[in-house]
């Protein structure tokens, strides 16, 4: 497995094709799952020769803490349909190799059981307007011990995801016959993930989306985990400022004045994400929206996900501003292959091209990236 796309192919080859399509898909006509990744050739790099580039150094600071490389996991939902108990061995995998993790508000492992198994994991929340709701989430993230909480806003509703209902996929997950016989085609999946998870953990449950837990992955969850999402506005990111003691991060920025607008309600960073094309088809690619932002919110901590595969687009990323990039479905491509071993896999070849590209540009430290590295294609 040489590089992410070896396992991609590889996860596709392992995964039922219902929960692959889940994995790679995106929203409509798929236009922002392409535009993301055609927005890293729009930029070329200039690199500069004689330069001593012997010792060279990924290490960076992000929100009062120091990381190996400027590098983490996005936060994504239902990933122990990929691995038996996925979310966990991601977070080992991060906290191995000193990166951060972001747990998923739609995952279905309790936030504790992540806290304990990495203390210095982030969670994701999916919130409605609704403060009676918002409110018992926000302690019982304190109580675990989280300090960073990311409040995802481009989910007001639910996107069509074509390709998931094609091929029989759904949250809750419903038992189609796609479904079945896909899980039938891929025995070691039945094996070591399905059988393996009603076996030990019983059927899989919405753990996350509120102070309690939810209902069944294969029901409908107790209440409706989206309700009130629609009506979400600043003045409920004001509120939940005053109301979370920690560090908070706004995902789902592409505009700059939205950043201004986190900015000015507290927030103390964000994330470019045009949630990895699942959303609105056509959206703007992060890479595009990045450099506006940049400018547009100078003293805070810029983040970006969405299409990155390479090194190198981790590279213009940092080099058109951000401060950190966070992958998605490049660290899903791991976990289906290897589990914690895969996850980790992934990011070290993320970690390894940084490094040789590093030294093929010129520049000996990722924290000395900048627009002077970069052409316009």
């Amino acid at each position: 497995m040489l590089s992410i796309a070896d396992l991609e192919r590889q996860a596709r080859k392992r995964l039922p094709p219902s929960i692959y399509g889940y994995v790679v898909g995106g929203a409509e006509d798929e236009q922002s799952v392409r535009g993301n990744r055609a927005g890293f050739e729009r930029w070329r790099f200039v690199p500069r020769p004689l330069v001593d580039v012997s010792l060279r150094s990924q290490e960076t600071e992000l929100l009062g803490r120091h990381y190996a490389a400027p590098l983490g996991i996005s936060p994504m939902g239902v990933a122990a349909l990929c691995r038996f108990d996925g979310d966990c061995a991601m977070a080992r995998a991060a906290r191995a190799l000193n990166l951060p993790f972001i747990l998923s508000g739609a995952s279905t492992t309790p936030l504790e059981r992540v806290a304990a198994a990495f203390p210095d994991a982030w969670f994701q929340a999916y919130i409605p307007s609704r403060r009676e709701v918002i409110a018992p989430l926000v302690q019982r993230v304190a109580r675990a011990g989280i300090r960073t909480l990311v409040v995802t806003v481009d989910v007001p509703i639910a996107s069509v995801r074509e390709i998931e209902l094609r091929n029989g996929f759904s949250i809750p997950l419903r038992l189609s016959g796609k479904l079945v016989l896909g899980g039938l085609a891929r025995p070691r999946w039945m094996l070591d993930t399905f059988a393996r998870t009603l076996l030990r953990q019983g059927v899989p449950h919405f753990e996350n989306f509120t102070a309690t837990r939810g209902g069944p992955i294969i029901t409908a969850a107790r209440g409706d985990h989206r309700a009130g999402r629609a009506a979400l506005c600043w003045d409920d990111m004001r509120w939940l400022r005053d109301q979370w003691p920690g560090t908070l991060v706004i995902k789902g920025i592409l505009h700059p004045d939205d950043a201004r607008n986190a900015q000015s309600v507290g927030a103390d960073g964000v994330i470019v994400s045009n949630h990895g094309g699942r959303q609105l088809d056509g959206a703007i690619a992060p890479i595009e929206a990045l450099p506006e932002i940049v400018q547009a919110v100078p003293a805070m901590p810029v983040m970006i996900d969405g299409g990155f595969r390479r090194g190198t687009d981790v590279l213009k990323a940092l080099a058109l501003g951000a401060r950190f990039v966070f992958v998605g479905r490049a660290a899903m491509y791991g976990l289906a292959v290897g589990g914690e071993a895969g996850v980790a896999h992934a990011l070290r070849l993320l970690q390894k091209e940084i490094d040789l590209n590093l030294a093929l540009l010129g520049c000996p430290a990722t924290s000395g990236l900048s627009r002077a590295y970069l052409r316009a294609a």
